[in-house]
C-alpha cells in the first residue's frame, strides 16, 4: 500500500476539489446569461419572469439534489472496495430513480405551478411571462435529475473533472442557443427558456457519450435483475431519504431568511440580498473541498483504510482553517469595495454597513459545516447528518424568534451565524463514531 503522504493527500483533495470549484461557478452563469438576454428587451417583465421561473426551478433541482451526494457517497465506497458491479448498478438505480421523479414532475406540472403562484405575489404580466418559461423549462427535468445522477457518480469514481466539462459545454450551448432564438428568431422569454432547455439536454448527452468513451466498459457488468434488489434499493432510499430531509431544512431557512429581511423592506431585503452574496462565493470554494471529501473518505472508508481516511479529514481541516481566514482577510479590505460593484445605490451600501461585521464571521463559523457534510456524505453517514441539520435550523429559528423584536435584522443574521456554527459543531461531535468505528 502507497504511503499517504500530507503532499499525496493534498494533491488528490485539490485534483478533485479545483474542477468542483470551476462547475460550482459556472452554475449561476446559466441565470445570469439569461437574464442579461432578457434585460436588453427593452421590459422590466421579462426580467421578473426569468427570476421568478428560475427561483421555481432551483428550489426543485436544489431538493432533489440528494440524487446527486447520495450516488457519491455510495459510489465513492464501492470504488475504494473495487466493486465494479455495484459502482455500475449504482449509477443505473440513480439515474433511473432521477428519470422517474422527472416524468413524476412533468405530469404533475400544472398542480406544480399553480401552488407556486399562490406563494409568488407578482404582476399578471409577469405571472403570465413566468408560466411560459415554466411551461418550456420543465421538459428539463429528465436531463437535469439524470445529470445529478451523473455527477454524483464521476465524483464517487474520484473524476471531478467530467462534471466541470459538463458544466462549461451547458454555458456555451445556453449562450449560443438563447441568443439564437432571441434575436433570429424573435422568441423573447420562449427563447431563453428554448436555450435553457437545449443546454440541459447537451449536457446530458454529453455525460452519456463520456461515460460510453471512458466506462463503456462497464456495460459488461450490468445485471438488471440486481439493479433492483431489495436490500440495495432500501439502502439506496435511506440514504438520499435523509439527504432529502437534511435538505429541506436548508431550504426552509434558506427561504426565511430571505422573506424575514423582505419583511423588514425594501432596503433591507436588498442589503442581505447583497451580502449573501459574499457567503454564496465562500460557499462555491467550500463545496469544492465537501466534494473531495465525498469522493476520498468514500473511498479510503471503501478500501478499509483508516490511516488515509484520517490524513484526509485532518488535510481537508488545513485547507478549510487556511481558506476561511483568507476569506475573512479579503472581506475586511475588500467586501465593501465588492459591494459597490454589486450596486450603486448609496443608502443600500450605508446600510450594508451596518451589518458588514456579520459577514466577516461567516467563514471561520461555517467551514466545517462544509467540511463535514462531505465527509459524512463520503461515508453515507447521513442519518447523523440529518440530525445536526434539524438541530440546527432548530436553533436558527429559536434565536431569531427570542431576538428578533430589539436586534431587528441583526437577530437574522446572528441566528444564520449560530445556524451555521451548529452544524459544524454538532457533526464533529458525531464524526468521532464514523472515523473510528472497527
Amino acid at each position: 500500500m502507497i504511503a499517504q503522504t500530507p503532499n499525496i493527500i493534498n494533491k488528490r483533495i485539490l485534483q478533485i476539489a479545483v474542477p468542483s470549484i470551476i462547475s460550482n461557478i459556472t452554475v449561476p452563469l446559466l441565470g445570469l446569461i439569461d437574464v442579461t438576454i432578457v434585460g436588453h428587451l427593452g421590459s422590466a417583465a421579462y426580467i421578473g419572469a426569468i427570476a421568478v421561473g428560475g427561483m421555481l426551478f432551483n428550489i426543485i433541482y436544489w431538493i432533489f439534489g440528494f440524487l446527486r451526494m447520495g450516488t457519491s457517497g455510495m459510489t465513492s465506497q464501492a470504488y475504494g472496495k473495487h466493486d465494479m458491479d455495484e459502482v455500475t448498478r449504482l449509477l443505473l438505480r440513480s439515474v433511473g430513480v432521477g428519470l422517474l421523479i422527472a416524468i413524476i414532475l412533468v405530469a404533475l406540472q400544472y398542480p406544480i405551478r399553480k401552488l407556486a403562484f399562490t406563494f409568488i405575489q407578482t404582476t399578471e404580466e409577469v405571472e403570465q411571462l413566468a408560466t411560459l418559461y415554466f411551461q418550456i423549462c420543465i421538459w428539463g427535468a429528465p436531463a437535469m435529475l439524470g445529470l445529478y445522477g451523473f455527477a454524483g457518480w464521476f465524483i464517487g469514481m474520484q473524476n471531478s473533472r467530467f462534471p466541470m466539462y459538463i458544466a462549461i459545454t451547458q454555458n456555451i450551448v445556453n449562450i449560443a442557443a438563447s441568443l439564437c432564438f432571441v434575436y433570429l428568431f424573435h422568441m423573447k422569454v420562449a427563447g431563453v427558456a428554448l436555450g435553457t432547455l437545449t443546454a440541459q439536454y447537451a449536457g446530458f448527452f454529453m455525460a452519456l457519450l463520456l461515460w460510453r468513451r471512458y466506462y463503456g466498459k462497464l456495460k459488461e457488468r450490468i445485471a438488471w435483475q440486481e439493479i433492483l434488489k431489495k436490500e440495495a434499493m432500501l439502502r439506496f432510499f435511506q440514504v438520499n431519504r435523509d439527504i432529502f430531509l437534511r435538505t429541506l431544512c436548508l431550504v426552509i431557512v434558506t427561504l426565511f431568511f430571505t422573506s424575514a429581511g423582505a419583511a423588514q423592506g425594501e432596503v433591507v431585503l436588498a442589503v442581505n440580498t447583497l451580502l449573501m452574496q459574499l457567503f454564496t462565493l465562500f460557499s462555491y470554494i467550500m463545496d469544492g473541498f465537501a466534494y473531495s471529501g465525498e469522493a476520498l473518505v468514500g473511498k479510503y472508508i471503501g478500501a478499509d483504510n483508516r490511516p488515509a481516511l484520517h490524513r484526509t479529514v485532518r488535510q481537508l481541516f488545513i485547507w478549510g482553517i487556511g481558506l476561511s481566514m483568507g476569506f475573512t482577510l479579503l472581506y475586511f479590505f475588500g467586501g465593501k469595495a465588492f459591494l459597490g460593484l454589486l450596486t450603486n445605490e448609496v443608502s443600500v451600501i450605508r446600510e450594508a454597513g451596518n451589518y458588514f461585521y456579520w459577514v466577516l464571521a461567516i467563514p471561520l463559523a461555517g467551514f466545517a459545516a462544509f467540511l463535514w457534510d462531505g465527509i459524512f456524505i463520503g461515508a453515507t453517514a447521513t442519518r447523523q447528518m440529518f440530525y445536526a441539520m434539524l438541530a440546527a435550523s432548530a436553533s436558527f429559528f429559536l434565536v431569531y424568534y427570542s431576538l428578533h423584536e430589539w436586534m431587528g435584522n441583526h437577530a437574522l443574521w446572528l441566528a444564520f451565524i449560530v445556524y451555521l456554527s451548529l452544524r459544524g459543531i454538532m457533526q464533529a461531535v458525531l464524526s468521532r463514531k464514523i472515523l473510528y468505528q472497527s
